[in-house]
Formats: structure tokens, C-alpha cells, sequence
């Protein structure tokens, strides 16, 4: 007598239903018109190899939905790892992830990679597309794995495998190529449609620098060749935009070895440097900060009592001063806490706003200093605002308000919101940690904003709302932040008298709307290519003369800009013109003021802009008028 096969219902899209015997695949439950590189089960994104175990609902997963991209750039780390080991048998593979926008593999070998290389190894990969080969999924005994590897001489996948506490362990075979993983794949290697190696660079095994040198291999993949195309180009863009380049180009900073991570603004960056700090004074007055001066290096007690010292140690600077131990400040918190302890306050003084622009220092690895983006040494404009709990959602709304009006003046369009909560190493209990996340959350539905929660993404001492602003490029970049706080108070024993006369512990909300000055300048470079407005371009208009008889003249109407407050610069020198124009248009200056013989005898100037754009010419008094109508929103200086 048979046994009877276990059957089930799989629930397909659009309410289909199917019963299938169990350990069925999924890739006889799915119709092949519906082009799924892999599904979705109960959720959970799997192999079309899967075999299915219990009634489940199965949503086909196509190339190019976001998952389906995953799985082909996932795919594709796999698919070029085993062209590296093809062309260079003596490689040692490491991990290779699925970043933003692609994929990269860690590589152990004797000499560095090359672009030819590069080329190589894609044309390697086009061949292994090209057959087609199957990609299986294998499950073995974890200790039976490290036999494997260990035969293989994969030195890195066996100490990866004894990290693991699983007994069992999945591996993916494609022809002669196997690799630990977790999958989920391509069922083969022909259904990986696009990809390109961009570029390679130096990487610490686990990202530890006291780990050996490896080197990663960057490459990206999507679901069409045109799809990738459009990337492609704007990755070029992108390195036409690079801020370091545009910075040196420019002449607005600099790095010296002698202070690594911390940059050197040259006249022109600290002019744009100064300036985004006048405007946020600017508002200040309007949103009713007052400006404070801290110290920056403080006993490590003052850090200790913040907590910082148990949970921020490893980013700070350290220093010893006559027997006693010192911190260079990391952040202005605890000093402007220790100046609302100077006096008592009463109900009537709150909220009071503490703003601050003092220069902080954070300790990041070398592995991870990048151009301005990334840096030891910055400024933020930094706040702190001590309020009663009842002020909580009318001050972060006015925080939310002074943040949209910035990015506004700055041409940033598009910003995501996210509510981040508490993360596994914070000070205070859940209760105290629910209260601080309901609070941001009221407050941004209050201002109808819409926004994602990212769990475990808050500062150890509270929830915090994160602007994430998206660039020309649509890069995403997280600039301004909004922290609540009820655990500083507690720690540092801040009190108010209210309006019955008992004590009240106030509420903490940290506050920065540019977030880092350093990091601002960069993603605002990348934002408008250099080419920056009106108001913060350090040069505005520059003047060119086409012979020196026009030197006089030119003269002359430099000091009128001068003047007005108009930033103008003169060109006289003994050059072609349209070489004058050439050079100030890569200078990205906003106006060039082109004066002949013509302009002399009419007393007038013919301006163009840095695009080529002609304007029709025009007296200098006309002229400075129409530079006093580019004004900024909001009423920047």
C-alpha cells in the first residue's frame, strides 16, 4: 500500500489558488511568463529552487522590481568572483555584498589589479553568462564546509565559517565555482542581464585597519543595458561634480598630511564657509536662538557623567594636562548644559535656545575619511533648546519649519523624513524611550509630514528625526537632525520652577539644520556642480577687457561694484578674450563683464553668464540693480 503525498495550497498574485504536492519547487509553481528570477513566500525572498513546506502565498519576484534588482546584483558579486578566480587561480575570496546602486568582492592577491585587469575579468563574466550555467543552492554541516574551503585553500571562507554558530551552512555552485552564502540567486547565470566593473580600491579585511590590506572590486548591475547606461552617465556626472576635484579646481580647500580629515579652506571656501554661518544667524534671530562660545577640550568627567564616555569613547580625542585627564569636545551638549546649571530657571525663560558654532573634533578611521563628507575636525550649527515637556511639539515644529525654509533656499526639493529609534546601546529605560518617540512622532503627523521609521538608528541618549535631502543627482545625503532628549536632564539634574513653584525637569531637543558645515559645502558642490548662487559665490562678477585701452574704464566700474558690495574681480591681463571667458566660466563666476572700446564710449558694460547666456548691454547702475533682484528665499544676506 502507497503513502499518501502530502499536498498544499500555494495562493498566487491576483487570489489564484493551487495545490501542489510538498517540497514542490517553486519554479514548477510559477508560469514561465511570469519572468521571476526568484519569489517572494510568505514574504520572504527565496530561490526559484526552493522547495515549498506548507500552505504559503508566492508573489513572483521579476528583474525589475527593487528585490529583483537585489538578486541580479547579488548575483552578479558571485558572477565576477568566479571570472577573478578563472583568470587568476591563485586569488583568495573574501565577502562580496550588495551596496547602493551595485555590488562589490574583497580579493586577496599578489599584486595589485589594473584596469586591464578590469576589462578582463568583464569580458570573463560575459563568457560565463553567455553558458548559461545553472546556480544551485547546497546545504551542508557547517564543519563539513570548512573541510571544503580549507581543501580549496579559501583561507577567508574558513574563518568566516568558524565565526558562524549555525551547524548548517548554504553554499552556491555555477560550473566549477562555489561560495558560502546565504543566497537568494538567479536560478543561472544567463538571467543576469547588465553589469559594468567601475573601479578598484584598497579594503581592511572586516574593515578592521589592524587587519591585512585586501583589494574590492566595484562593479554595479540592472535589470536592462539601458537601465545601466542611465547610470553610467550619471555616474560620470557625478565625477564631474566630485567635490574634492571641484574643490581644488576652485581653489576653496584643501588636505594636509600633517592634520588628516581636518581641511584647509583657502580665501574662496572660507568666504562660503562664513557665509552659510551668517545666514544661519540670520534666522536666528527670526527663530529666537541665542548664540553661546563653549570650550573645546573639558575634563573626561563632564564626559563620563554625559555618558559619552560609555558610549562615544572610541570617537574621541584624548589629552593630558597636568595629571588630569581631558576630552576634546565630540559635541556641545554637555557645555550647554553646564551653562543652563549657572542659574535657576523659571517657567517664564523657557524654552530657552542655546546655538552654537564651535569647532568639534570626532576621531573617524582613515579607512573612512572621504573629501569633506567625512572629517575629524568640522563645525556644526549646533542648538539645544531646554523646554517643558507641554513646549515639545510646537518647538520641534518650529525646527521642521526653519529646516524646510533652508533647504528651499539651497534647491534641495526633495527631503525624506525618518523617525529613528532607539538603538541596542542608549542610555535610560523603554518607557522613557517610548515617550521620546511618540513625542517626534505627534509632531511630524501634527505637520502632516510622511515619514519611515529607522528602527535602532537613534543617539544613545534619544529618538531624533533625520533629514535626508536628495541632490540633482538623487543622492541621498542626511543633513539636518532633531534629537529628544529626557536623559541628559536626568543625568545632569536640570530643573525650572513652574508656575505653581515646585521643580520640573526640563526636555532637551538637539538640534542641527546644515548639520556639519565641512559636509554641507561638499554636498552642496555636488548639488550645483560649483556653480554656486549669486549670493554665495565668492567671486560674483569678473571683469574682462578685450585691449588695455579699456583699462581705465574697467577700473572704474570695478570700484563701483565694490562699492555696492558687489564681489567683482578684474581681468587685464594681455590675453585673447576668449580665453578670459573660457577660464572664468570653468572659475564658475557667476557674471563676466566684457568691456571693449564700444562700452567705453557708451559708459556701459556687457555682462554674460557663466552658461554662455548674453544679456543685452547695460549701464553699470542698471546692472547692479538686477544683481540686488537675485535675492535668496527667505532673505539670506
Amino acid at each position: 500500500m502507497s503513502a499518501k503525498v502530502q499536498t498544499l495550497t500555494v495562493t498566487l498574485p491576483e487570489g489564484e489558488h493551487r495545490t501542489v504536492p510538498a517540497q514542490t519547487s517553486l519554479r514548477e509553481v510559477l508560469p514561465p511568463s511570469s519572468q521571476a528570477i526568484a519569489a517572494r513566500v510568505n514574504g520572504k525572498v527565496v530561490d526559484l529552487s526552493y522547495p515549498l513546506k506548507a500552505d504559503c502565498e508566492v508573489v513572483p519576484v521579476v528583474p525589475t522590481s527593487a528585490e529583483g534588482v537585489e538578486v541580479i546584483r547579488h548575483s552578479s558579486a558571485h558572477l565576477m568572483a568566479q571570472a577573478v578566480k578563472r583568470l587568476f587561480p591563485n586569488v583568495q575570496i573574501t565577502i562580496g555584498p550588495v551596496i547602493e546602486n551595485g555590488f562589490y568582492y574583497d580579493f586577496k592577491y599578489e599584486r595589485a589589479f589594473t584596469p586591464e585587469d578590469l576589462e578582463r575579468i568583464e569580458a570573463t563574466m560575459h563568457d560565463i553568462v553567455k553558458e548559461n550555467l545553472a546556480v544551485q543552492r547546497e546545504e551542508l554541516p557547517r564543519q563539513e564546509a570548512i573541510r571544503l574551503f580549507r581543501d580549496m585553500g579559501e583561507h577567508y571562507k574558513v574563518e568566516i565559517l568558524e565565526g558562524i554558530s549555525d551547524d548548517v551552512v548554504s553554499l552556491y555552485r555555477q560550473g566549477e565555482f562555489v561560495d558560502l552564502c546565504r543566497g537568494p540567486h538567479v536560478p543561472s547565470t544567463g538571467r543576469i542581464p547588465a553589469f559594468k566593473l567601475t573601479s578598484v580600491a584598497g579594503a581592511y579585511w572586516r574593515g578592521d585597519e589592524r587587519n591585512e590590506m585586501l583589494q574590492r572590486i566595484y562593479g554595479t548591475a540592472f535589470a536592462s543595458e539601458k537601465e545601466l547606461r542611465q547610470h553610467l552617465a550619471l555616474l560620470e556626472e557625478a565625477k564631474r561634480r566630485d567635490h574634492r576635484r571641484l574643490g581644488k579646481e576652485l581653489d576653496l580647500f584643501s588636505f594636509h598630511p600633517v592634520a588628516p580629515g581636518s581641511p584647509f579652506f583657502h580665501p574662496k571656501g572660507a568666504f562660503i564657509y562664513n557665509e552659510l554661518i551668517a545666514y544661519i544667524r540670520h534666522l536666528y534671530q527670526r527663530y529666537g536662538y541665542q548664540e553661546v562660545v563653549t570650550p573645546q577640550i573639558c575634563d573626561v568627567e563632564l564626559w563620563q557623567r554625559s555618558g559619552h564616555m560609555e558610549n562615544y569613547k572610541e570617537n574621541i580625542f584624548f589629552t593630558e594636562i597636568e595629571g588630569r585627564d581631558f576630552a576634546v569636545k565630540p559635541m556641545n551638549c554637555p557645555g550647554h548644559i553646564l551653562l543652563y546649571t549657572e542659574k535657576k530657571h523659571s517657567y517664564r525663560e523657557l524654552p530657552l535656545r542655546y546655538a552654537d558654532f564651535g569647532r568639534l573634533h570626532r576621531f573617524e578611521r582613515s579607512g573612512v575619511v572621504s573629501g569633506l563628507t567625512r572629517v575629524r575636525s568640522f563645525a556644526q550649527d549646533d542648538a539645544h533648546i531646554f523646554c517643558a515637556p507641554e513646549q515639545i511639539e510646537a518647538e520641534v515644529s518650529a525646527v521642521l519649519r526653519m529646516v524646510s525654509e533652508v533647504y528651499r533656499t539651497f534647491g534641495f526639493a526633495e527631503v525624506r523624513f525618518d523617525l529613528s529609534t532607539r538603538p541596542p546601546k542608549r542610555l535610560g529605560d523603554d518607557a522613557t524611550w517610548d515617550r521620546a518617540e511618540a513625542a517626534l512622532a505627534a509632531a511630524l503627523t501634527e505637520n502632516d509630514i510622511t515619514y519611515r521609521i529607522n528602527a535602532g538608528d537613534g543617539a544613545f541618549y534619544g529618538p531624533k528625526i533625520d533629514f535626508i535631502v536628495f541632490d540633482a543627482l538623487r543622492r541621498a545625503w542626511q543633513l539636518a537632525t532633531v534629537q529628544l532628549d529626557f536623559l541628559l536632564p536626568e543625568r545632569f539634574d536640570l530643573t525650572y520652577t513652574t508656575a505653581q513653584g515646585s521643580e520640573a525637569r526640563p526636555v532637551m531637543i538637539h538640534r542641527a539644520v546644515l548639520g556639519s558645515i565641512e559636509r554641507f559645502i561638499g554636498v552642496l558642490i555636488e548639488h550645483c556642480g560649483g556653480d554656486f548662487p549669486l549670493w554665495l559665490a565668492p567671486v560674483q562678477v569678473r571683469i574682462l577687457t578685450v585691449t588695455d585701452s579699456q583699462e581705465a574704464y574697467a577700473r572704474q566700474v570695478h570700484q563701483q561694484f565694490l562699492q555696492v558690495g558687489v564681489r567683482s574681480e578684474l581681468d587685464l591681463r594681455n590675453e585673447k578674450l576668449g580665453y578670459k571667458v573660457r577660464e572664468a566660466e570653468v572659475q564658475k563666476v557667476p557674471y563676466m563683464i566684457v568691456i571693449g572700446d564700444k562700452e567705453v564710449s557708451t559708459a556701459t558694460v556687457a555682462p554674460r553668464g557663466r552658461k554662455g547666456e548674453k544679456i543685452p548691454p547695460l549701464t553699470v547702475a542698471e546692472f547692479i540693480a538686477r544683481l540686488a533682484a537675485e535675492r535668496v528665499p527667505g532673505g539670506a544676506p
